[in-house]
């Protein structure tokens, strides 16, 4: 599917003539793994091949880094080592056969002499940033250590680039200071221009599908839809704390009382923006979140001893009629619990609305973390015309925040614009 028509205001890597430049490529390599360090979801890193291609084919040289899990920045230590993440680059392409893992910390003496020695074509891979005190410091020294290694710096970490980390701040603001290119991946140019985009140039109908599990993880997301989005689909276990809010009896179904004030304030700030809130009127209910558990359709006020888990019937019916009816559809968090069977049906039919309404013609985008899980399990993935890799970061592009690590970087050439920091 062709990118979002939304004007990028971040030069990209295929503007820039990589030929004979070490290029430091930071991606978001943070993936699963099972108990035998093998990757269990390589999404996030077959889809920054692109990027890579890009710059090998056009005689650049490629210093790859990242972090993985939570190492304290104490060293190496052998849990978070990236060769789980080397052997699968080397397995997804050609042209990373002969990629290596160099050092045991990417401030070893001996990477320096590795990535000087680079020759177009070639790829090297850092140990985890995170094993250096400095990355999730933001420190200058470290992002000075690191500028050493390239001609040209590329985030194509999305997934991470909300935070402030050394390799995704300092690094491409010292490396711009000493007059090097600092551009964005192809997989962060898409992620911007679908999630950034659909928010400032949306086709109406304009939905939004709002789940998960509490309103205070979406509070700032949905104060910045109203107004954004012509309806909000609400749904998860946050739905129950909307309805209790309004007096509709929700038994045991999870509620966040202290939120209940809010909840009202946002149903007021949709109504004076005129965006129309949509909760569920009916719930597939159960007496315990597990498998197998006895379950049944309650409309309208839940009984004492039930918790909503999933939309029911009747919701999904219209939920998924103004899925089929809108021309942007924008969707964070899962409608009901979708690990737990049969407490997946309501979204994965959702999923299927958004499906159809794809194929029609609409621009969907879907967040990560939690809802690109449950659309990869529903088996939606190739439907949707973007699906986030970022859970967190995508989460707060929606709730309009502005990320420093994408404005450290290089503006692109617009009529009428000049960058004030060149």
């Amino acid at each position: 599917m062709e990118l979002y028509p939304f004007e990028l205001m971040t030069r990209t890597i295929d503007q820039v003539d990589v030929a004979n430049r070490r290029i430091f490529l930071r991606a978001d390599f943070n993936v699963p793994q099972d108990e035998n360090g093998r990757v269990t979801d390589d999404r996030r890193i077959r889809l920054t091949l692109p990027t890579i291609e890009s710059i090998l084919e056009r005689g650049g040289s490629l210093v790859l880094a990242s972090h993985l899990g939570r190492p304290e920045g104490k060293g190496h230590e052998a849990e978070f080592s990236l060769e789980p993440v080397a052997r699968l680059l080397r397995s997804l392409s050609p042209r990373l056969k002969s990629l290596k893992l160099i050092g045991t910390r990417c401030t070893d003496a001996e990477v320096l002499k590795a990535v000087t020695n680079l020759e177009p074509g070639q790829v090297v891979l850092l140990e985890n940033l995170r094993f250096e005190k400095g990355e999730k410091r933001g420190d200058v020294a470290l992002a000075a250590v690191l500028a050493k290694y390239a001609d040209g710096y590329c985030n194509d970490a999305f997934g991470a680039s909300h935070r402030g980390d050394a390799s995704l701040l300092a690094l491409p603001l010292l490396m711009r200071g000493q007059g090097k290119p600092c551009v964005a991946g192809k997989l962060l140019e898409r992620e911007i221009k679908y999630l950034k985009g659909v928010l400032e140039s949306p086709k109406r109908p304009f939905v939004a599908v709002v789940g998960g599990a509490k309103v205070s993880d979406k509070l700032a997301a949905l104060r910045n839809l109203c107004g954004r989005v012509d309806t909000i689909l609400v749904g998860g276990a946050m739905a129950y704390t909307f309805l209790k809010a309004l007096g509709t009896p929700v038994g045991r179904s999870l509620v966040q009382d202290q939120m209940l004030e809010e909840a009202l304030s946002i149903l007021k700030l949709a109504k004076e923006k005129s965006t129309a809130i949509e909760l569920p009127s009916d719930h597939l209910c159960g007496q315990s979140l597990v498998e197998g558990t006895v379950t049944r359709v309650v409309e309208g006020s839940i009984p004492p001893d039930w918790m909503g888990l999933d939309i029911g019937p009747a919701t999904i019916a219209r939920f998924s009629e103004v899925l089929q009816g809108a021309k942007t559809i924008l969707w964070n968090g899962p409608v009901g619990a979708f690990e737990t069977a049969p407490f997946h049906t309501g979204t994965f039919a959702l999923v299927k609305a958004v499906i159809v309404a794809t194929a029609q013609g609409a621009t969907s985008v879907a967040g990560g973390g939690d809802t690109a899980s449950a659309v990869e399990i529903a088996g939606g993935a190739s439907g949707f015309s973007h699906i986030s890799t970022g859970g967190g970061a995508s989460l707060e592009m929606l709730e309009g925040k502005e990320f420093a690590s994408l404005n450290a970087l290089d503006r692109a050439e617009v009529v009428g614009y000049s960058d004030p920091r060149k």
